[in-house]
């Protein structure tokens, strides 16, 4: 699927995902910060992958792990930050929450930091596992 909101687009088409891109993203992240690009590589190939764009440089990422039929773990949610402050955070979580696929299953994630972003969406809990009600 596609969607649109000004200048950008979220596309989940793995096919799409531009991996020099997500590296990048994730090496200025505190949690993949280390993660190697073999590791970053199969992470992809094994889950829905979000990939928000501007005109056609990929400027965001995130990813759900899932079993389609019970759960749904949100991941690896990251926006570069010359694309901050303009909402597409919440654009990208609030588009892959709401994916029809997973919408009514148990959704969690783990988190140190954006509580209040994930806490606008359901999500719950700890300081670091948030989950949403089934």
């Amino acid at each position: 699927m596609m969607y649109s909101k000004d200048d950008y687009q979220i596309h989940d088409k793995r096919n799409m995902v531009q991996l020099d891109k997500v590296e990048s993203l994730l090496r200025k992240s505190y949690w993949a910060n280390e993660r190697d690009i073999e590791t970053i590589k199969i992470s992809i190939e094994n889950s829905v992958c979000f990939s928000l764009f501007h005109d056609e440089n990929q400027v965001g990422f995130g990813r759900v792990v899932t079993d389609f039929a019970s759960v749904a773990y949100v991941a690896d949610v990251i926006v570069d930050p010359k694309h901050r402050g303009k909402g597409l955070g919440k654009w990208l979580v609030e588009t892959m929450i709401n994916d029809p696929r997973w919408k009514n299953k148990f959704q969690f994630l783990v988190t140190d930091d954006a509580h209040a972003l994930y806490e606008k969406f359901g999500f719950s809990g700890s300081h670091k596992l948030m989950s949403t009600k089934i």
